[in-house]
């Protein structure tokens, strides 16, 4: 139970902060930087409380049942790999939010920020332990959203916003190929457990299916982690907060795509597949960015494409597969977090006191920011591999692999060759970021007077540097404990001995670290001027620049194909795709149900009561004159639709269904009222369709005939077949037998919504609460300002009723004859009656949904009845925080089943002895009905005040239209 506790705590803090982060005042800066601080450092300290049981070899699990019944399980699995990464995640966590503490201006919304990077680190956090590999892919795309969202924070620039389309396009992409290899993982090897999953690397590399495995699940690694040909995206994720770059170069996102290939390569790798694929996009990588890097002027962008190359290094690795590989690839993962932190940390400090990025502005700021410029200068020696550095220890280990023999191949024969000359454009960019920055003469045109930053925001670079010399000096003692649990957590006991100290002589490896950085200098100082001009590259590169690529597919596939697609199947009017629509979902439902005899009816119909069938008789009626009213007048079809929807309301009630009845009615009610707002906003009706011209009128309504009788028909004897099976054969009789027994109520229908199928009702009031913002978002750009909702009573236009042009009369003119105080006294009259819905609803006709919409109805009323500005200056109530509420109110009832060893939305069900009443029934479905209450009145009522206040708007605008009007043929008249 600790275990699990512990894990649970890892991914689930940091969205829970989250939502605490929302929802905090834009003016607590302070307080959200604390929670997210404390957040991290809560991390940080149960990592420390379980490195002793990792660090004996432990492999920590904890499994949560989510749908049994499904094999859905939430599986987290902790072991020494994991804990390093998890290490980097909440310590350099802690040290980016000290830091955007000072960096983020005080004009930004601070909440948004802490929240979106509280939930990046839970998403990666969920990616680490996850010991479910479908799990692990939904923690996976969780990081694409969180990262698009983070990168888009300055949404209103547009370098933001095409940046974060731009990563969330590629890595969303890569995550569905993801997700293909996991499934067909999964199908191989009879399991989705990670564990199963590693331990069958023979039957994964012998199966027919291994080589598209291998292609999905390296598209998905390789466009996390910016490998070519998927490098493009991150140079343009630049346009994130200083913050966010830090974090994502550092131990987020784009270390998720090598914390893959290194977790996978035992039941991946070893193929000559493997080696070919993956070492030679690392190569390719590491070349490509290390060459880039030296043409960028911006800051940011030079250290992103830097971040590129060490990505194609790590990768390079991996891809070699041996042991040895594998522990170098480790190391370097924890070196290059540490140096690239405190580069990107540094590079927002420059950023932040002098105003600008661009090195070709920058010049001589060693003067004013001298513990700057010392911290910057340690960091990037560490990027170049300069000795007493922890980058150089990793690149010695990194140019050991590449010259030692592995298969004999051509690329295998390359690899020491490619390594130095990428070293060399390591070693030049690295000294051009230096030089460029701090030394030469002073800077003139700064937009700011350079000067060092707050003492705090400088301290997460002091540290993060200190760690570099300490790890680069002594690496045994600060390094040693930390890679051994990672490299014995992939390899087991294939790991080898390798020493990890500063000097192993005059070899190999270290006379390529000596060519790198000779001829580093070299190259940087025959080109130093070259590099600074408008070039963004190398003449070959820039013609093949993946960017430019990218955007002539996303013209193509985003606009001229599906324009083409449109203009061959998508006609402009709504009624023939809603009828093409129609006639698939017809036809797919007849060659599924054709032939289909236990549907037949068993008992036909027989001892029809006559009343009933008058019911019927008058619903048909009201059905088909609304559909015939349609054509001439919309409110008419309106009421006569009433009427249908009334008789089956009726029908309900007629056959015992009076949960059914009830929520019949008050929705009724409800969507009636909206169509009437919505009714006069209509289009005017054309005489002709565009593509009907050549079909005579009386044939299109003969055919929309045909099609409504057969689904309606089809409709009707579906469900009659199923209302007249024999007793017993209905999966309604198990409901009816078992609601009190297992879901403590008598009402069958509630029980089933809120016990029996409450993640369906979960997963309804979600998409509830979508279609309710979407309709506001959609909306909102027509709501008027406040001083003029209201409408003075003679400027409220009063239109034709029965005008052809479709308009109806607004629910305010309905209900002008019922006296507005009428309406407001029947406010507590709804609330009462939404109330007693409510609380009965377990055991009697009723329930959350019922009383949710009886209270929507009840606003609504003193919204139509009264001024609109009088109603909401004394009813107060913010939609959006009801369907908020109401979400966590029916997710935390459901995640309470946890705390007790049950599944998700598990429900208990017991008498509660209460003082002078006596045993009352208490079932915790309630809480989660009480949820699904206000989700349905936050989501109605958002939905009411968008559409109203539209139509108080366009109401407004036609009385405009109407006196300019009048003054205008007052003007002409007078001028006559």
């Amino acid at each position: 139970m600790i275990e699990q506790n512990a894990l649970l705590l890892l991914t689930g803090l940091p969205f829970g902060a989250a939502v605490v982060a929302a929802t905090l005042p834009r003016e607590a800066r302070n307080a959200e930087a604390w929670l997210s601080g404390v957040v991290m450092a809560a991390g940080v300290l149960i990592l420390a409380l379980l490195f002793p049981r990792i660090e004996a070899g432990e492999v920590l699990r904890a499994q949560i049942d989510w749908l049994p019944g499904m094999g859905l399980k939430l599986a987290l699995r902790l072991d020494g790999l994991a804990w390093m990464m998890l290490l980097l995640v909440f310590g350099i966590g802690l040290l980016v939010v000290i830091y955007a503490r000072y960096y983020m201006s005080p004009t930004d919304p601070v909440p948004r920020f802490y929240a979106l990077l509280l939930a990046f680190s839970g998403a990666m956090a969920g990616i680490l332990i996850s010991g479910n590999i479908i799990g692990l892919v939904v923690f996976w795309e969780l990081t694409s959203l969180t990262s698009f969202l983070l990168i888009g924070y300055w949404h209103r620039s547009h370098a933001a916003r095409d940046g974060a389309r731009m990563a969330l396009t590629v890595t969303a992409s890569g995550g569905f190929c993801l997700l293909a290899a996991m499934l067909l993982l999964g199908q191989i090897v009879g399991s989705y457990d990670l564990d199963t999953v590693l331990a069958s690397g023979d039957v994964i590399r012998a199966h027919p299916l291994y080589l598209p495995v291998l292609v999905l699940f390296l598209i998905g690694a390789f466009t996390k982690s910016a490998q070519f040909p998927f490098h493009f995206w991150l140079p343009n994720a630049m346009a994130a907060p200083t913050p966010v770059s830090a974090y994502l170069h550092s131990a987020t996102m784009v270390k998720a795509g090598v914390f893959l290939l290194v977790r996978f390569s035992p039941a991946l790798g070893q193929t000559p597949a493997w080696f070919w694929i993956v070492a030679g996009a690392g190569m390719t990588t590491l070349v490509i960015g290390a060459v880039i890097a030296l043409w960028r002027n911006d800051l940011k962008g030079l250290l992103a494409y830097s971040t590129i190359s060490h990505l194609g290094l790590i990768t390079a690795l991996v891809g070699i597969g041996s042991e040895l590989a594998i522990i170098a690839a480790i190391f370097h993962i924890l070196n290059h977090a540490l140096f690239k932190a405190s580069l990107f940390m540094a590079a927002g400090i420059i950023d932040h006191e002098t105003g600008t990025r661009d090195m070709r502005r920058l010049s001589g700021l060693f003067g004013p920011m001298p513990r700057t410029g010392i911290l910057a200068i340690v960091a990037a020696a560490s990027m170049a591999g300069v000795p007493l550095a922890n980058g150089f220890l990793s690149k010695e280990m990194f140019f050991a692999e590449a010259a030692d023999w592995h298969n004999g191949s051509a690329l295998d024969n390359a690899l020491p060759y490619i390594a130095v000359f990428a070293s060399i454009f390591s070693v030049a960019y690295s000294l051009r970021f230096i030089m460029s920055v701090f030394f030469g003469p002073p800077a003139t045109d700064l937009p700011k007077d350079a000067h060092e930053p707050p003492s705090w925001m400088r301290r997460p670079v002091e540290l993060l540097v200190l760690l570099c010399l300490l790890v680069g000096i002594f690496p045994g003692l600060a390094a040693r404990w930390v890679l051994d649990v990672a490299a014995v957590s992939v390899l087991g006991d294939a790991t080898p001995y390798y020493s990890l100290t500063l000097w192993h002589g005059f070899n190999t490896p270290l006379k390529m670290s000596l060519a790198a950085l000779v001829l580093g200098i070299v190259v940087y100082l025959l080109g130093a001027r070259r590099y600074a001009g408008e070039s963004e590259g190398p003449p070959l590169l820039e013609r093949i620049r993946g960017q430019r690529i990218f955007d002539g597919i996303m013209l193509r596939m985003g606009w001229k194909w599906p324009r083409i697609l449109h203009g061959l199947m998508g006609p402009e009017a709504l009624q023939p795709q809603l009828r093409l629509i129609v006639i698939l979902t017809l036809a797919g439902a007849a060659y599924v149900l054709w032939g289909a005899a236990r549907l037949v009816p068993e008992r036909p119909f027989q001892n029809i009561d006559p009343a009933f069938a008058l019911l019927w008789l008058v619903g048909a009626t009201c059905a088909l004159g609304a559909a015939w009213q349609a054509k001439y007048h919309r409110f008419a079809a309106l009421v006569m639709l009433g009427g249908a929807g009334l008789a089956t309301c009726i029908t309900f009630a007629w056959f015992s269904a009076p949960d059914l009845a009830v929520t019949q009615l008050l929705v009724e009610i409800l969507t009636t009222v909206l169509l009437l707002l919505g009714l006069r906003w209509l289009p005017k009706r054309r005489v002709e369709i565009a593509e009907d011209v050549l079909l005579p009128a009386r044939l299109r309504r003969g055919r929309d005939i045909v099609i409504a009788t057969a689904c309606g028909g089809g409709v009707a004897v579906l469900a009659f077949a199923i209302m007249s099976m024999p007793a017993g054969l209905s999966i309604g009789d198990w409901f009816r037998r078992n609601a009190y027994s297992e879901g403590g109520g008598t009402n069958a229908v509630n029980v089933i919504l809120v016990d029996f199928r409450a993640f369906d009702t979960f997963g309804e009031i979600t998409v509830l609460t979508i279609v309710a913002l979407t309709c506001f978002a959609l909306l909102r750009r027509f709501r008027p300002a406040p001083e003029s909702i209201a409408l003075p009573e003679q400027q409220r236009p009063v239109p034709a009723a029965g005008a052809e042009d479709g308009t109806a009369p607004t629910p305010h003119d309905v209900l002008m004859a019922i006296p507005s105080v009428i309406m407001q006294w029947m406010f507590p009259v709804s609330v009462m009656l939404a109330a007693y819905l409510f609380l009965r609803g377990h055991d009697l006709p009723g329930g959350g949904f019922a009383a949710g919409v009886a209270l929507a109805i009840g606003l609504l009323l003193q919204y139509l009845a009264a001024n609109v500005r009088w109603i909401e200056s004394r009813i107060v109530i913010r939609p959006t925080t009801w369907m908020g509420v109401g979400l966590l109110i029916a997710a935390g009832t459901g995640v309470g089943a946890f705390l007790f060893g049950y599944p998700f939305l598990t429900a208990s069900a017991r008498y509660v002895d209460v003082p002078l009443v006596g045993a009352v029934p208490a079932a915790t479905a309630l809480l989660f009905d009480l949820g699904v209450f206000a989700t349905v009145v936050g989501a109605t009522v958002l939905i009411q005040i968008a559409i109203a206040h539209q139509s108080l708007r366009s109401a407004r605008l036609r009385a405009r239209e109407a006196e300019d009007e009048a003054a205008a043929a007052a003007a002409k008249a007078e001028a006559r």
